[in-house]
């Protein structure tokens, strides 16, 4: 990890393979934004090619952006309805921007990609200033209870079986440091590419005491965005935290 910076994980080719990139709930992720956000404005924390920002700024929500990935803000920024968001370059710990927002959000386990506790920290207090009273940090992520089911703190799984390309995850635990080494692999006739992913997970319980940390205060916590229960069994949470005062 000390050799991984990480833009390394969302150059020009990953940024094309996220352009079209789907999961299948983003219609109930914007409609659960929207309702928080009312008119706006919001704030996406490492918007990427704009799954998210770009639906629900056409619901007419004002929807700004940081992320750290020239390449990523590239691809947004050549999709239908781009003109109607502003991106910052840079780290979304530091939440470069100006201004007040009612919403905060950050999903598809991005906060994880601050690889140290104290990044982390230092974002949510950073969301905070730029939250107004009432306003919302909602942060939607993996629930990391698979990770200790691995054998030997490691795995390597088949994404994809094809004629002419297979691929390949592979991951490294390390459950002091609380991080995953993580590469996806292809192999195909045109050779071997690797994308690397390098991320510091943390626990529900975590996140909620650096919210405390910021002066923000956890207001519900979801297992989904259709508002399913949260339990042991959940796979991820989205969970939502207000400033109160």
């Amino acid at each position: 990890m000390k050799d991984y910076e990480p833009e390394m994980s969302f150059g020009r080719d990953e940024a094309e393979a996220y352009r079209d990139m789907l999961r299948g709930d983003e219609a109930a992720a914007v409609d659960f934004l929207h309702r928080l956000a009312g008119n706006g404005p919001a704030l996406e924390l490492g918007i990427g090619g704009g799954r998210i920002a770009l639906p629900l700024a056409h619901r007419g929500v004002r929807v700004d952006g940081v992320d750290i990935s020239s390449a990523m803000i590239a691809v947004l920024k050549s999709r239908p309805g781009a003109d109607r968001i502003s991106v910052t370059r840079g780290s979304f710990a530091d939440v470069p921007v100006e201004g007040t927002y009612g919403l905060v959000y950050v999903v598809w386990n991005t906060f994880f990609n601050l690889l140290t506790q104290a990044e982390q920290v230092l974002c949510m207090k950073n969301v905070g200033r730029h939250l107004g009273i009432g306003g919302c940090f909602v942060v939607e992520a993996y629930v990391p209870a698979f990770l200790h089911r691995l054998s030997n703190q490691q795995y390597v799984q088949a994404e994809a079986v094809r004629v002419q390309e297979v691929r390949l995850d592979v991951l490294r635990h390390d459950s002091a440091r609380q991080t995953i080494e993580e590469s996806h692999v292809s192999l195909s006739p045109a050779g071997v590419r690797l994308n690397p992913v390098v991320q510091r997970y943390a626990w529900p319980a975590e996140l909620d005491l650096m919210a405390q940390i910021a002066g923000l205060q956890l207001r519900e916590r979801w297992g989904g965005w259709n508002r399913e229960a949260f339990d042991s069994e959940s796979r991820l949470h989205v969970s939502v935290y207000e400033k109160r005062t």
